[in-house]
């Protein structure tokens, strides 16, 4: 077949590039080659525009096992234990057919963890959809949710965190990001690098079928009116084998057979096979007709770029063939050598004795375009929002307003739907700050959170992304972890724009910034570009997933108020900063503004106050301040036990509202017991770390003197009322 202009940009590759694989190769591509390069090339598996932004990421510290490069992030959490976790995005395919699009995401990031050597103990997401009044998102949400409880819940790894907003610049492309949290032995942490020569190279899992064929590709393209055309993209998933999967892989790693191996996600064997040999200096040669297949006469072409799900690559040890075989047929799953290592640095794929295809590995890997794209700064934009000329409202109704939004109302609609308990490990679920996860049989545990803020990034990319890293950090401190590391997804719109490019690099390097800082490195992440229709992009989204240590969890510790007359102490200064804020969005559609400054020294001598305080067992609650300020947070805190407060209105503040509804960073709400007041009080003073006394709990009621008293019933009965209306 010759190849054409057209077949080169259906492949989602550029005229340039296609010249430049002509020079690679020293001739022309067939269509297999043709096919095998856009898959490599493309956006999803090449990082060519993000490659020169991510270097600057901090990916070190002791904590760090192995950093980003490998399937998952590996972190150090003592007595031989380790962490193994990512997230990465779903999102083009959960747009097209959102039941499967999130299901397979679930399982692609299952896969990625438990590769590594990893149980999956733990599942979270971070899901973004259009606005409610859009005719696609109900249906959107649905399947999403379904896809996501029904591989969850099927596999048995508990689902027990994770967020889900909505805002119209969705409204054409939705975000679906799942995290997945592994535990394993240090020892026993296994990698994707290939070794040695003449090595089996084996397939098991699943059979090979035609779903999800040019995948990658469709995941680095923008949408057009035409996205339903591109559902035969979308892979299609089957947890139960995937638990079989599972089972027999963490089998086989129990022995020392396994030299690498490499989960078949995101262009299938074509991806699985490239990177084991690229990172081994290595060639590897396949023997397409020996791929189990589900679908006669599948082509090289085809079973090349399938992204049918439930596989995985193995190279095995010498003499180890038929005691893996055996494992994996008492998994009733296909074991197949399909190829072996060789010396040719090349990707050498044969058909009935025939090379159908051969190409440098170096050409699909390491020689890929990286591309410095332009980009443009961003100013901090002007406050525009002057308060006294903004029509009075009073307190509880802004507060009712804010408590009903879809943003900020109950989700227990969303989480009741994932199994949360499965493993009886959980300790803290959904609705906290993080959850807690409890190390089997041991006393210790790890807090786990995952948030995004796109208004704070679209307003100003480098704060929003220094923002996100340090709400992160104080979630986890808010239930007693020590943080130890984050995993990120960057989902971004189109990078040849240089302004979304410049969204890109600012919200790089203010995450950049915190992390460092705070010593909380990156240790793997996803980047998705090209999240956008008709050339309307989203707002920047960038994903943080954090990973906390809790190094004996005597019990485990939440947001909500655990008796009446205790003390409520708020950590931090208010400034009352209300652009970018909810209270504007939400009562004014005001979304004008700079976002709240982020101090990193604040950030983290708070921080490390608070951690101190809970280490200490001083402390019976805590509950950061963000989206929706401070009377927001007082709120979330009283729902559980019907536990109200009775605050004073603050003193020399110019304005109530800023105080009570500022999105100020850097401050926690803390609920102590009147025994404990003065001990508490005299570490905060040492420490040299701002704190006000703000009020103290009672039973039933939320009350601000002499602006407002309510039931806290009726409050909770606000925020629970938006779903049903919807």
């Amino acid at each position: 077949m010759k190849i054409t202009d057209e077949i080169i940009r259906n492949h989602g590759l550029e005229l340039k590039e296609y010249k430049e694989i002509q020079k690679l190769l020293k001739r022309n591509p067939n269509l297999l080659e043709l096919g095998i390069f856009s898959a490599m090339w493309n956006e999803h598996c090449s990082y060519k525009s993000s490659r020169i932004h991510l270097k600057k990421l901090p990916t070190n510290g002791k904590q760090v096992i192995q950093g980003p490069g490998e399937n998952a992030g590996v972190i150090d959490i003592g007595d031989d234990d380790a962490i193994v976790f990512k997230i990465e995005s779903h999102n083009h395919p959960s747009y097209i057919e959102p039941y499967q699009g999130a299901a397979t995401g679930v399982g692609g990031i299952l896969r990625d963890v438990f590769t590594m050597g990893a149980r999956p103990i733990a599942l979270l997401n971070s899901i973004h959809f259009g606005s409610p009044s859009h005719p696609k998102t109900k249906s959107l949400l649905n399947g999403v949710v379904s896809g996501i409880g029904g591989y969850g819940n099927c596999i048995g790894i508990p689902t027990v965190a994770g967020e889900t907003k909505f805002d119209e610049t969705y409204n054409e492309n939705i975000l679906v990001n799942a995290m997945a949290v592994g535990h394993a032995k240090k020892e026993k942490i296994f990698y994707s690098k290939a070794k040695g020569l003449n090595k089996s190279v084996v397939y098991v899992g699943s059979k090979t079928g035609r779903d999800g064929i040019h995948g990658a590709s469709m995941a680095s393209a923008e949408f057009d009116d035409n996205s339903e055309e591109k559902k035969p993209t979308v892979q299609v998933g089957d947890p139960f084998t995937e638990k079989l999967l599972l089972e027999a892989c963490l089998e086989l790693m129990k022995d020392d057979s396994i030299i690498s191996i490499q989960d078949m996600g995101a262009a299938g064997l074509t991806s699985s096979s490239v990177e084991m040999a690229s990172k081994g200096s290595l060639g590897i040669e396949l023997n397409l007709d020996k791929v189990p297949c589900r679908e006669e006469n599948m082509t090289p072409y085809e079973i090349m770029l399938s992204e049918s799900q439930e596989r995985m690559l193995i190279i095995l040890e010498d003499g180890k063939e038929e005691n893996a075989k055996k494992i994996f047929e008492k998994w009733d799953l296909d074991f197949v050598i399909i190829g072996k290592t060789t010396n040719t640095k090349n990707l050498t794929l044969k058909l009935n004795g025939l090379i159908q295809g051969e190409i440098p590995i170096d050409a699909l890997a390491s020689m890929a375009p990286k591309y410095d794209r332009q980009w443009v700064k961003k100013k901090l934009p002007k406050n525009k929002v002057e308060i006294k000329n903004l029509k009075k409202i009073k307190t509880e109704d802004a507060l009712n307003k804010i408590l009903s939004s879809p943003n900020h109302s109950n989700k227990s609609w969303v989480t009741n739907q994932f199994d949360q308990m499965v493993m009886c490990d959980t300790a803290k679920r959904s609705g906290s700050d993080a959850a807690i996860i409890r190390i089997h049989n041991k006393d210790k545990a790890i807090a786990i959170s995952v948030d995004s803020s796109a208004n704070y990034c679209k307003s100003h990319p480098l704060t929003g992304g220094k923002q996100i890293v340090c709400e992160n950090w104080r979630n986890l401190i808010s239930v007693g972890a020590k943080p130890l590391a984050i995993t990120n997804c960057l989902n971004f719109g189109n990078p040849e724009n240089k302004e979304i490019m410049g969204e890109f690099a600012e919200c790089l390097e203010g995450i950049k910034e915190s992390c460092e800082f705070l010593n909380y490195p990156v240790v793997s992440g996803n980047v998705s570009f090209y999240n956008g229709t008709n050339k309307k992009n989203i707002k920047p989204t960038p994903v943080i997933g954090g990973v906390g240590l809790i190094n004996k969890l005597s019990y485990p510790l939440d947001h909500n108020f655990k008796k009446e007359n205790s003390i409520i102490i708020l950590i931090g200064k208010t400034f009352g900063h209300l652009e970018q804020s909810c209270f504007l969005k939400e009562n004014y559609s005001i979304v004008d503004g700079r976002p709240p400054e982020v101090n990193l020294l604040n950030e983290k001598n708070n921080g490390e106050l608070v951690l101190k305080l809970i280490n200490k067992n001083l402390i019976l609650s805590a509950h950061d301040v963000s989206s929706g300020g401070l009377i927001t947070a007082l709120c979330e805190m009283t729902f559980a036990n019907s536990i109200g407060v009775k605050t004073e209105k603050p003193k020399n503040l110019r304005n109530l509202t800023q105080y009570l509804f500022g999105e100020d960073q850097g401050r926690y709400i803390l609920e102590i017991d009147k025994k404990n007041y003065t001990t508490v009080e005299k570490i905060i003073k040492n420490a040299d770390v701002y704190f006000e006394n703000i009020g103290i709990t009672q039973k039933n009621y939320f009350e601000i003197s002499g602006e407002m008293k309510t039931a806290v019933n009726d409050l909770f009965k606000v925020n629970n009322q938006w779903y049903n209306n919807f």
